[in-house]
């Protein structure tokens, strides 16, 4: 399993659409705006490696920190109705969410770990990071948010289609392959094109979740 590499350069694209959602001015923040660019260059990275992540692993099996079994608890005891799949930002940014968000919150307030800060967190889960689909959010707020939808499967949608272009490259190579060498050749290609996609796939899993914990974006 090829995890990322067709898939970088998109990732890459779109991110960088959302620069100019991450340059608003500072007085917006009440930062220095040297800090507000540093802060942006960080929720930027996390994103990257983010999406790298649930487009590499099966979603529903990943862990982003200790407490992910309390997390997800307390969201959907406090939050049962909420749409996750596309979020409405005003269940996120009104005055009265953040009301309820306040105190869901406050709750990891030293359990996790930079609880409140600056996060990008995408509306709709099956689309990437693009400025139109990306909002910011508190750190306890995106992992809430895509705990519960690795947990209930609204974020296969970014990993199945990765793969599945994945294999339509295989598939394709394949075939060029069986054509120039017949039958028995194309079987043999074709496994050990898959036994080297499982390594790189277990590899990209391991460089992705090491990045994501060395840059401090989880709460461990």
């Amino acid at each position: 399993m090829e995890a990322t590499g067709g898939n970088d350069q998109v990732v890459s694209g779109e991110l960088a659409s959302v620069a100019h959602a991450v340059s608003l001015p500072a007085e917006s923040y009440g930062n220095d705006p040297d800090i507000e660019m540093a802060w942006a260059m960080r929720a930027m990275q996390h994103a990257e490696v983010y999406y790298k992540l649930i487009s590499s692993v099966d979603p529903q099996f990943l862990k982003l920190t200790k407490v992910d079994d309390q997390i997800y608890s307390e969201f959907r005891e406090n939050f049962k109705k909420l749409r996750i799949d596309v979020l409405d930002p005003e269940e996120l940014k009104s005055e009265a969410a953040k009301e309820k968000w306040r105190p869901f919150c406050l709750k990891f307030d030293g359990i996790v770990e930079d609880f409140n800060y600056g996060t990008l967190l995408r509306l709709n889960c099956s689309q990437g990071y693009t400025e139109e689909n990306t909002i910011f959010a508190p750190r306890i707020q995106f992992f809430a948010i895509e705990i519960a939808r690795n947990r209930e499967g609204y974020n296969k949608a970014v990993y199945t289609s990765v793969q599945d272009k994945e294999e339509e490259k295989g598939a394709n190579n394949g075939g060029d392959q069986g054509a120039n060498n017949g039958g028995e050749e194309e079987k043999g290609a074709n496994r050990e094109g898959e036994k080297e996609k499982t390594n790189k796939g277990g590899e990209k899993e391991k460089e992705a979740y090491k990045e994501i914990n060395k840059s401090g974006e989880t709460a461990m």
